[in-house]
């Protein structure tokens, strides 16, 4: 345990030079996509041949002087992982994609005895191989300022995340400046939150610096509820310490001496690294009383989640936390005046704090230097749907939609034509062709109908039906919804069954204009601001695709083709060729004719179960 500055700042220095000290290193992406196309795999292949070869080898960051020794390591979330497995290679800084078992012993012959590239492994587009990381196309635009560590270090390593400054920023906060000037180096940088409301983070953390009423708490949001979000868990299972960090910092900023972490039951294993950080800055002293012979104590708990979507809204989360059901509260008082234990608590999200320390250590300056002047930074965003790279990405606030999609992205999948995107999940908005051009930042955003949420983007191409789209995140909504107020509760059930008739074929005239009444009344009555952004995926979808709502209620057509209950089955008489296979496998009967001649679909009884699709070897009965 370190007992004062001095013996932390010898540590570090110790942690700083066994990681200069190593000459070749194997970094295999330890994110939960590989990890889902075999990168352990990959990684025990390594060390299994590495011992039987006799190569030396090594696992943990050490002091070394043997300059042959190759470091074999797990990092956390590379972020591309549409091509995962992934491996870099350090120092040449090459990466290597769909890494298999197969590809281990190459790897070691050829890359890490000749020092020789393997290109068939490398990245390639458009017959130009990549062979750095830095020069891949979907890296090439992005600035990973909260995700930086994530695909470098060991993150159940904190001798890693030191070697790489780590708590510098929160060893100064602690013994250079004052709480008044932590608050206005985080004001100045104009860090809002990432949670997806934006607010000014300096300005909260000072509202809650000037309470007198103690304790004071600080509290990160790790729930991140958003369908295809997952962000601020590749944080907390891949660089934990940043997080800590930040939050260390808004204790000493605000007088606050205990954290908590709020995450989702459902992410086991960013619950264990987080344990893992806690235990592991206990044990030096970074966390507990008096931390580095100062006055200043603080305490970190970690409080799981359920999996409540309404609880990534402050009041409700406190009241999780306190072992309440979680339900959102009637502003004001607000959570900086009266909030956990019904004292002063800050609260802000994974990657909001993860800004803080490169913000102390680098200067407000730095970090205004980075996106537009009203929405300074970066942002994290999952990119996922119909796109060619799908993955884990951090660009500069102000970044296009079409760079995200088309430069980053790689463009559609399978030559698809981009039709919209889903922006903020179901608390967002839906943005078209027409948005391409917009800059993702929150007061663009703002004035287009979205928000940026969490920071899930969900692209959608032209096979993607706008209606079916809504109905989903109404449905996950109204599952969602604590059912503390009337507009949520009854509204969104109202309208999640006026979207289910449509998809079923089943629209009456009116519904349209119902949906948009009810939205709006949902958005003006409803308690928090689940139920107030409950309707935008609804209102959204119907200010730029209302004629797919028409062509549901009125055609009975679904133009993309997707939903099931409108399609229509047919023979085609000229493919037909008679051989009764079909209605022998319908399981309603609605299929009849005769031997050698055209078989017929009897519309009314069919069930569309698509049976006769896939049974026909003439190709002679479609869906349409």
């Amino acid at each position: 345990m370190f007992k004062n500055v001095e013996e932390l700042r010898s540590y570090r220095l110790e942690c700083k030079k066994a990681l200069a000290n190593e000459n070749k290193k194997i970094v295999i992406c330890g994110g939960a996509g590989c990890v889902s196309k075999g990168a352990n795999k990959v990684y025990d292949k390594l060390i299994a041949l590495m011992q039987e070869k006799g190569v030396k080898y090594t696992v943990k960051l050490e002091k070394c002087s043997d300059d042959e020794r190759i470091r074999v390591t797990k990092s956390g979330c590379h972020g591309f992982c549409e091509v995962g497995p992934l491996v870099r290679i350090e120092p040449q800084g090459w990466l290597y994609i769909k890494v298999t078992e197969a590809d281990c012993e190459e790897i070691i012959d050829k890359t890490m005895a000749k020092g020789e590239c393997i290109d068939r492994l490398c990245y390639s587009e458009n017959g130009v191989v990549y062979k750095e990381k830095k020069e891949v196309p979907f890296y090439k635009k992005q600035t990973r300022v909260s995700l930086d560590n994530c695909d470098k270090i060991d993150a159940t390593s904190i001798e890693e995340y030191l070697a790489r400054d780590g708590y510098t920023a929160f060893e100064k906060a602690l013994t250079e400046l004052t709480s008044e000037q932590i608050v206005n180096e985080i004001t100045e940088s104009g860090l809002r939150g990432r949670g997806g409301g934006g607010f000014p983070t300096g300005r909260k953390w000072g509202q809650v610096a000037r309470q007198k009423n103690f304790p004071k708490y600080v509290v990160c949001n790790g729930d991140e509820g958003d369908p295809g979000a997952f962000m601020d868990r590749s944080v907390m299972e891949d660089d934990p310490h940043r997080m800590l960090e930040g939050m260390m910092i808004a204790g000493v900023a605000t007088g606050a001496n205990f954290g908590y972490i709020y995450v989702r039951a459902e992410y086991p294993l960013a619950v264990a690294r987080l344990k893992n950080a806690i235990a592991k800055a206990e044990e030096l002293g970074l966390l507990g009383d008096n931390i580095l012979g100062t006055n200043f104590s603080f305490h970190m708990h970690i409080s799981r989640g359920a999996g409540a979507f309404v609880c990534g809204e402050g009041s409700a989360l406190t009241a999780s936390i306190e072992g309440k059901r979680g339900m959102p509260r009637v502003k004001p008082p607000r959570t900086v005046e009266h909030g956990l234990f019904d004292k002063p608590t800050v609260l802000n999200n994974v990657e909001t704090f993860a800004n803080v320390a490169d913000i102390i250590n680098k200067g407000a300056a730095w970090y205004k230097s980075i996106g537009p002047e009203k929405s300074p930074g970066t942002k994290t965003f999952a990119l996922t749907g119909n796109i060619k790279n799908a993955g884990l990405i951090e660009v500069p606030m102000g970044t296009t939609l079409r760079e995200v999609i088309f430069d980053i992205g790689g463009g559609m999948r399978d030559g698809g034509k981009f039709k919209a995107v889903q922006i903020g999940g179901p608390s967002g908005g839906c943005l078209t062709e027409e948005h391409l051009d917009l800059p993702l930042d929150f007061d663009s955003l703002k004035k287009a109908g979205a928000i940026i949420g969490s920071g899930g983007l969900v692209v959608m191409d032209e096979k993607t039906c706008m209606v079916e789209v809504a109905r989903f995140f109404m449905n996950f909504t109204q599952n969602e919804s604590c059912g503390k107020c009337v507009p949520c509760r009854e509204g969104t059930r109202r309208m999640l069954e006026i979207l289910e008739r449509i998809v079923a074929g089943e629209g009456r005239d009116g519904d349209i204009e119902l949906l948009q009444e009810l939205g709006e009344m949902i958005s003006d009555m409803a308690l928090c601001g689940l139920g107030k952004t409950a309707a935008g995926p609804v209102l959204s979808t119907i200010k730029y695709f209302r004629n797919e709502y028409e062509a549901h209620i009125y055609d009975k057509k679904c133009p993309a083709g997707e939903c099931q209950k409108l399609k229509s089955i047919v023979i085609d008489p000229e493919l037909c060729k008679g051989c009764s296979k079909c209605s022998r496998i319908c399981p309603v009967g609605a299929i009849s004719g005769k031997i050698k001649e055209p078989f017929v679909i009897d519309q009314s009884k069919c069930i569309k179960c698509g049976s006769c699709v896939d049974s026909c070897a003439f190709k002679a009965i479609k869906e349409i």
